[in-house]
């Protein structure tokens, strides 16, 4: 989605990660990679327009939204939602054309990122 992710994530027990952990190093990753793609791309269009509004506060909107998932029942709600996303806001027509989703793996195709299915 163009103004939020959504994640199904965990952390291998006994790895010593906390998921807030790990949404803290996934913002800080994520949002210097952003600028950086947009400060080394002149043909981004916007570039002159975002660079300052990330300089003078952040990517990442604080806080999230965490919900703990302890079923497959609720695991499987929870994917078919985050698929059928960029279909309810009309980008696209089913969830597999949608190029950010992990929806084209579940369809026993390849994605743009290496995906661990939930089986």
């Amino acid at each position: 989605m163009s103004s939020h992710a959504h994640l199904i994530i965990r952390a291998k027990d006994g790895s010593g990660f906390l998921l807030p952990d790990i949404l803290r190093d996934f913002k800080t990753f994520t949002s210097k990679e952003v600028v950086k793609a947009i400060q080394e791309n002149p043909q981004e269009s916007r570039r002159e327009w975002l660079l300052p509004m990330f300089e003078k506060g952040q990517f990442w909107q604080s806080g999230n939204y965490p919900i703990e998932i302890w079923t497959n029942k609720v695991i499987y709600q929870k994917l078919d939602y985050i698929h059928e996303n960029p279909v309810v806001e009309g980008l696209v027509y089913s969830p597999e054309q949608y190029v950010y989703s992990s929806a084209i793996d579940y369809a026993d195709e390849k994605g743009l990122l290496e995906v661990i299915r939930i089986r």
